[in-house]
């Protein structure tokens, strides 16, 4: 039954590739500021050559202690669209400051301009229950909000180019819900994993699996012996972490899963200059690959090689690998 159903996802996926049109160069493309590089990598993906995209806080540097600087104020000014995580960032703070004192004339996008679109904050179980705000770009349906609330805000600046922008988005929106149909369909339910910090969260439930504990409970708050979370590892199916997380924390993840004997899944949080979407597939495979793989595995992949670790049968996995491979490369 799983296999006919991603079968026929597959066709859909084949069906809503990517628009190749491109646009007119006669009028000035709008300019859409995000504040980090994941977003813009969901802007670029979704709209293509129809926008301009540029991010604010550089590769590496820690997004909960950058501060907004002259030039990028400057920027922000010449801003169409300013698109941000939410708003819980002190630069986003800062945006917002700047909106409300009217030196900003652009459309800035925060939490409540998403939530009208389907974003969700997911709860740290593991901290309180209270909101979890961090990595909320790797959920596809927060992704997909981001955009929704993006196209609408560029057809409020552009209106003369409406029609470019909701093309692109819908065409963004099917490739998006298709991938999240076909992993969906791999990944058996009631899974449980423990992630190595809160945004490891948002990659992995929407797939259904749940995350019962973090190594590292929020920003501010020091991370958990490895000791002290072995009988929560050893009750879940997965051990979750990020490549681009501190080394120490990383040493601390594998510590975990050697003493549970629990696989790994490797996923990436933070990013530059890639589609949404093949980060998106990355993700997605390697956790569906650590559900069915041995313990200790640590599970990494890469665009050129979806098709092999995404399978959970031989058929769907060639199937299923083709098809996105073939997405990948447009």
């Amino acid at each position: 039954m799983k296999v006919k159903k991603v079968l026929g996802l597959i066709v859909l996926l084949l069906l809503f590739m990517p628009s190749t049109s491109t646009v007119s160069g006669e009028s000035q493309k709008p300019l859409v500021v995000t504040t980090i590089a994941p977003l813009a990598g969901i802007i670029t993906d979704a709209f293509g050559d129809s926008v301009e995209v540029v991010y604010l806080i550089p590769p590496g540097a820690d997004p909960h202690e950058y501060q907004l600087t002259a030039s990028q104020i400057e920027l922000l000014r010449k801003a169409d669209v300013i698109v941000t995580t939410g708003g819980h960032l002190p630069m986003e703070k800062k945006i917002a400051e700047l909106k409300e004192e009217g030196a900003i004339t652009g459309e800035a996008l925060f939490i409540d301009e998403y939530r009208r679109e389907g974003f969700r904050y997911l709860p740290e179980r593991w901290y309180n229950d209270k909101d979890n705000p961090h990595g909320v770009w790797l959920d596809p349906t927060n992704a997909l909000a981001i955009a929704s609330a993006t196209e609408k805000a560029l057809e409020r600046s552009d209106p003369v180019r409406t029609e470019v922008y909701r093309e692109r988005y819908g065409d963004f929106e099917n490739r998006v819900r298709v991938i999240m149909e076909a992993y969906r369909a791999m990944v058996e339910e009631n899974k449980t994993a423990v992630i190595q910090m809160p945004p490891d969260e948002y990659a992995i439930e929407w797939l259904g699996i749940k995350a019962i504990a973090s190594i590292k409970p929020e920003e501010e708050v020091p991370a958990i012996g490895v000791d002290e979370l072995l009988e929560a590892a050893e009750k879940a199916d997965i051990i979750v972490y990020g490549f681009d997380s501190p080394d120490q924390m990383k040493e601390a993840v594998k510590e975990l899963a050697a003493k549970s004997g629990k696989p790994l899944a490797g996923i990436t949080v933070f990013w530059n200059d890639r589609p949404y979407t093949e980060v998106l597939i990355e993700n997605s495979a390697a956790v569906a690959k650590a559900i069915s793989a041995g313990p200790e595995e640590v599970v990494q992949v890469k665009s050129n090689d979806v098709g092999i670790y995404v399978v959970l049968s031989l058929l769907v996995g060639i199937v299923l690998g083709v098809a996105l491979g073939v997405v990948l490369k447009k």
